[in-house]
């Protein structure tokens, strides 16, 4: 007998599902027991948040939509730090997430979801008419890829098991419904102003963000880099678009690098590409206060996050505009573009201030320098939230394409399900997770689920014995620390303890080997650094200054 979740599971086959994160209760075993059966990789977690970052990743890196399940209820609850984050990074997702049975007067799991969901800005939909569930979940996966947010999906369990009375057809799939428009041209009227506008700058930066990574712009971006005898940079998700040009600072913002907030200060005209010009990016020119701000976008903001950011638009697709606009400048010769000025970038350090580090522990900072020239540059990199990623930030060889970070909502926690996105959409790689020890406990438990479904990811764990970014804040004021501190945890202990490989690091000379080592046998481990905890991050120091250098 075919049931209603037969239905539905073929329902999410038709849009071409070939990965779901899950984690099974009552209101979804059934349905994600059929769509296993039908050939889709469910990847079982042990955690429902872990479940939805996942996906999360997973989307951003597949340039599909991310799927999810978890169980009604306390399922639902346990979505709600990482929705938010999902819908600022304007991710598709479809979230399986079943409700209480309809015919039952109490249910001991039952809530009203769709509140909680539609607070942190994601939608949700009812499916309480059976017949026409195929429909829905067609239009969710529409919504979805339409509106770049994610879908939560709530069907009581006692519809999902009721005899389908329905259509045996299923709709046309949402890919082939979905618009595909062509890439929007700048107007002739708005290109001549901005290229008069940008005419006289003498010290242009051009910076790209993930718009601009989606469009294909970085070659259009370098070669009006190079018109106008400036300098680029990227936003943080961006990062290593233009690792290989030598006129290339770094990420603009917060991880910005000490040479780069240098020649920043020095811009006096700043060209963004796609990006969303968030507060943490510069967008309101902290970072260049003397430059003037032109932004090409699809969809160009006067104000973001609270604050002003750009008076020049250029409303067109990043890489037809920065052409356009390219082609509009008259050559001349730029004299800010300079081989020292390249050399300065290239053998600057990312910081150079002094810290004592005590015997027996590292320097973060030279940890990632061991990290940089160890790794293979094939090998995929995430990196998590918390203050060690500022220090993982500062990897400049590594290209965009093989670089994901998720920040959006400031949770830590998220790492280890971002890398585990990622080593499902890129199963034939293996996978980096740079990751803090505080963040990473949030979640240890997937390392298990890691060993479980044999995924090829390297944790490397920056260990402060502490949660960075708290313990250097209260320091900066002066209060007790003692909830910030926690010691130095046994990682290599706990990945042994989960059948992975463990080592931990107390000095670098054996790096190479390790690296080696790891490359040749594959599969998983952690690696736990040891490192120091009074090396504070140019971040923290800037915005948290201890009281002695107030």
């Amino acid at each position: 007998m075919t049931r209603v979740y037969d239905v539905l599971a073929k329902a999410f086959t038709q849009e071409n599902v070939r990965t779901c994160f899950a984690l099974l209760g009552d209101a979804n075993m059934n349905w994600a027991a059929r769509l296993s059966e039908q050939g889709c990789r469910m990847i079982y977690v042990r955690h429902e948040h872990c479940a939805l970052a996942s996906a999360m990743a997973y989307a951003r890196k597949s340039g599909d939509v991310g799927v999810a399940t978890v169980t009604c209820g306390p399922g639902v609850t346990q979505l709600i730090t990482a929705l938010p984050a999902a819908v600022r990074a304007h991710l598709p997702l479809v979230v399986f997430a079943g409700e209480a049975p309809l015919k039952s007067g109490w249910y001991n799991q039952e809530i009203d979801q769709a509140p909680l969901i539609t607070a942190t800005g994601a939608a949700y939909h009812r499916l309480h008419m059976p017949e026409r569930m195929p429909v829905a979940v067609r239009d969710a996966f529409l919504q979805a890829r339409r509106e770049r947010r994610p879908v939560v999906i709530g069907i009581p369990f006692d519809l999902q098991a009721r005899p389908w009375e329905g259509k045996t057809d299923l709709p046309k799939p949402s890919r082939e419904l979905l618009p595909r428009p062509s890439p929007m041209p700048p107007h002739p009227d708005d290109v001549a102003a901005a290229a008069k506008l940008l005419a006289g700058a003498e010290r242009v930066v051009v910076l790209a963000g993930l718009g601009a990574v989606e469009a294909g712009a970085g070659a259009a971006c370098r070669a009006l880099a190079a018109r106008t005898g400036g300098l680029l940079s990227t936003t943080l998700p961006a990062r290593g678009l233009f690792h290989d040009d030598p006129f290339c600072i770094g990420i603009s913002g917060s991880f910005t690098p000490e040479v780069g907030l240098e020649y920043l200060k020095e811009a006096d005209f700043v060209i963004a590409v796609g990006c969303s010009l968030a507060y943490h990016a510069g967008g309101g020119g902290q970072l260049w206060p003397k430059a003037k701000m032109l932004q090409i976008d699809i969809d160009p903001v006067a104000i973001s996050q609270g604050q002003e950011v750009a008076r020049h638009h250029l409303r067109a697709d990043a890489r037809l505009g920065v052409e356009a606009l390219t082609a509009a400048l008259p050559g001349r010769d730029r004299k800010w573009r300079s081989d020292a000025m390249a050399a300065r970038i290239r053998d600057s350090k990312p910081d150079s201030h002094v810290f004592e580090i005590e015997p027996g522990l590292l320097d973060p900072r030279r940890v990632v320098e061991a990290l940089e020239a160890a790794l293979p540059h094939e090998w995929e990199m995430v990196n998590s939230g918390g203050h060690c990623s500022w220090f993982f930030a500062q990897m400049p060889s590594r290209p965009q394409e093989k670089f994901l970070t998720i920040r959006e909502f400031g949770a830590i926690g998220n790492g280890i399900s971002f890398a585990m996105g990622v080593a499902a959409a890129r199963p034939d790689r293996t996978v980096v997770l740079f990751d803090g020890d505080g963040s990473l406990m949030m979640h240890v438990q997937e390392l298990e689920t890691i060993k479980r479904h044999r995924l090829n990811i390297l944790v490397v764990v920056m260990n402060d014995g502490a949660y960075g970014s708290e313990v250097h804040k209260l320091r900066s004021e002066g209060m007790i620390e003692d909830g910030s501190v926690f010691g130095y945890c046994d990682f290599a202990g706990i990945a042994r303890g989960f059948g992975l490989a463990g080592k931990t690091f107390k000095k670098l000379d054996d790096l190479p080997k390790a690296v080696a080592e790891f490359a040749a046998a594959g599969g998983a481990a952690v690696w736990d650094f040891h490192v120091s905890d009074k090396v504070v991050s140019p971040t923290i120091r800037r915005a948290h200054p201890h009281p002695a250098r107030k």
